[in-house]
Order: structure tokens, then C-alpha cells, then sequence
């Protein structure tokens, strides 16, 4: 979850929190309750960025760093959400991920939006 990654992210540049916060620009006592998971992450993209960039993350783990932040916000990250292809089968995943029997036109369907994902001369 993003809370523990990012204090262990800090811990691995051994710094204190008030030492990162002084460095980073953020609130101790609101960041302590990020870590903690009391608060959730930022929600702000450009704050995401800049903290990943602080902790050296770069490519994937830069990109996995923000989703983590959207998941345990309980978001789809925006990007992913606005994917064409992703509205329309997300609907279908919920459904499955509920416990829902999908038709077989449905899963076949679903596969197919999936196909399209990974084949960019499909879309």
C-alpha cells in the first residue's frame, strides 16, 4: 500500500519524517497520518511526481508509485480511467470482480477490449 511504501522509501534515505518534510515542503503532522494511513495519499498528481522524483523512481516504479497512491484512495488513476477501451470494460470486470457470472458474450467481449489493450494497431 502506498502508505508503507512510502515510509519505507524515507526510512531507506534514513531520513527522520521532519527531515523529509523539511526537505520535501510538507506538513509533519498530516504526512505522520499519510504514513500511518489514518490520511489518505495526495490526490494531487503533480505532488506524486515530485515525491517520486525525490525518492530517485523513475519509469514503472514511478508509474506503480502514483497507482498505488489512487488505489488505496480507492480511485482509478485518471489516466486508466479515461481509456476508451478501459470504460467500457471496466463495467464487465466490477461485475466479475463482484461475483457476477458474465454471459459468454460478455467475457468474450471483455477479452477482447483486454487484446486491444496490449495490440495498439487494434484500436
Amino acid at each position: 500500500m502506498f502508505n508503507e511504501t512510502v515510509k519505507s522509501l524515507r526510512l531507506q534515505k534514513r531520513l527522520t519524517l521532519r527531515d523529509f518534510c523539511s526537505q520535501a515542503g510538507l506538513d509533519p503532522s498530516n504526512w505522520s497520518k499519510v504514513e500511518r494511513g489514518v490520511n489518505p495519499p495526495p490526490g494531487d498528481v503533480g505532488l506524486l511526481e515530485r515525491l517520486a522524483n525525490f525518492f530517485g523512481l523513475t519509469g514503472a516504479d514511478k508509474l506503480a508509485f502514483i497507482d498505488e497512491a489512487a488505489i488505496q484512495r480507492r480511485e482509478i488513476p485518471a489516466d486508466v480511467a479515461e481509456n476508451a477501451i478501459l470504460q467500457k470494460a471496466l463495467p464487465a470486470f466490477f461485475r466479475a470482480a463482484r461475483g457476477h457470472e458474465l454471459t459468454e458474450q460478455e467475457l468474450l467481449s471483455f477479452a477482447e477490449d483486454i487484446r486491444k489493450l496490449h495490440t495498439p494497431d487494434a484500436q
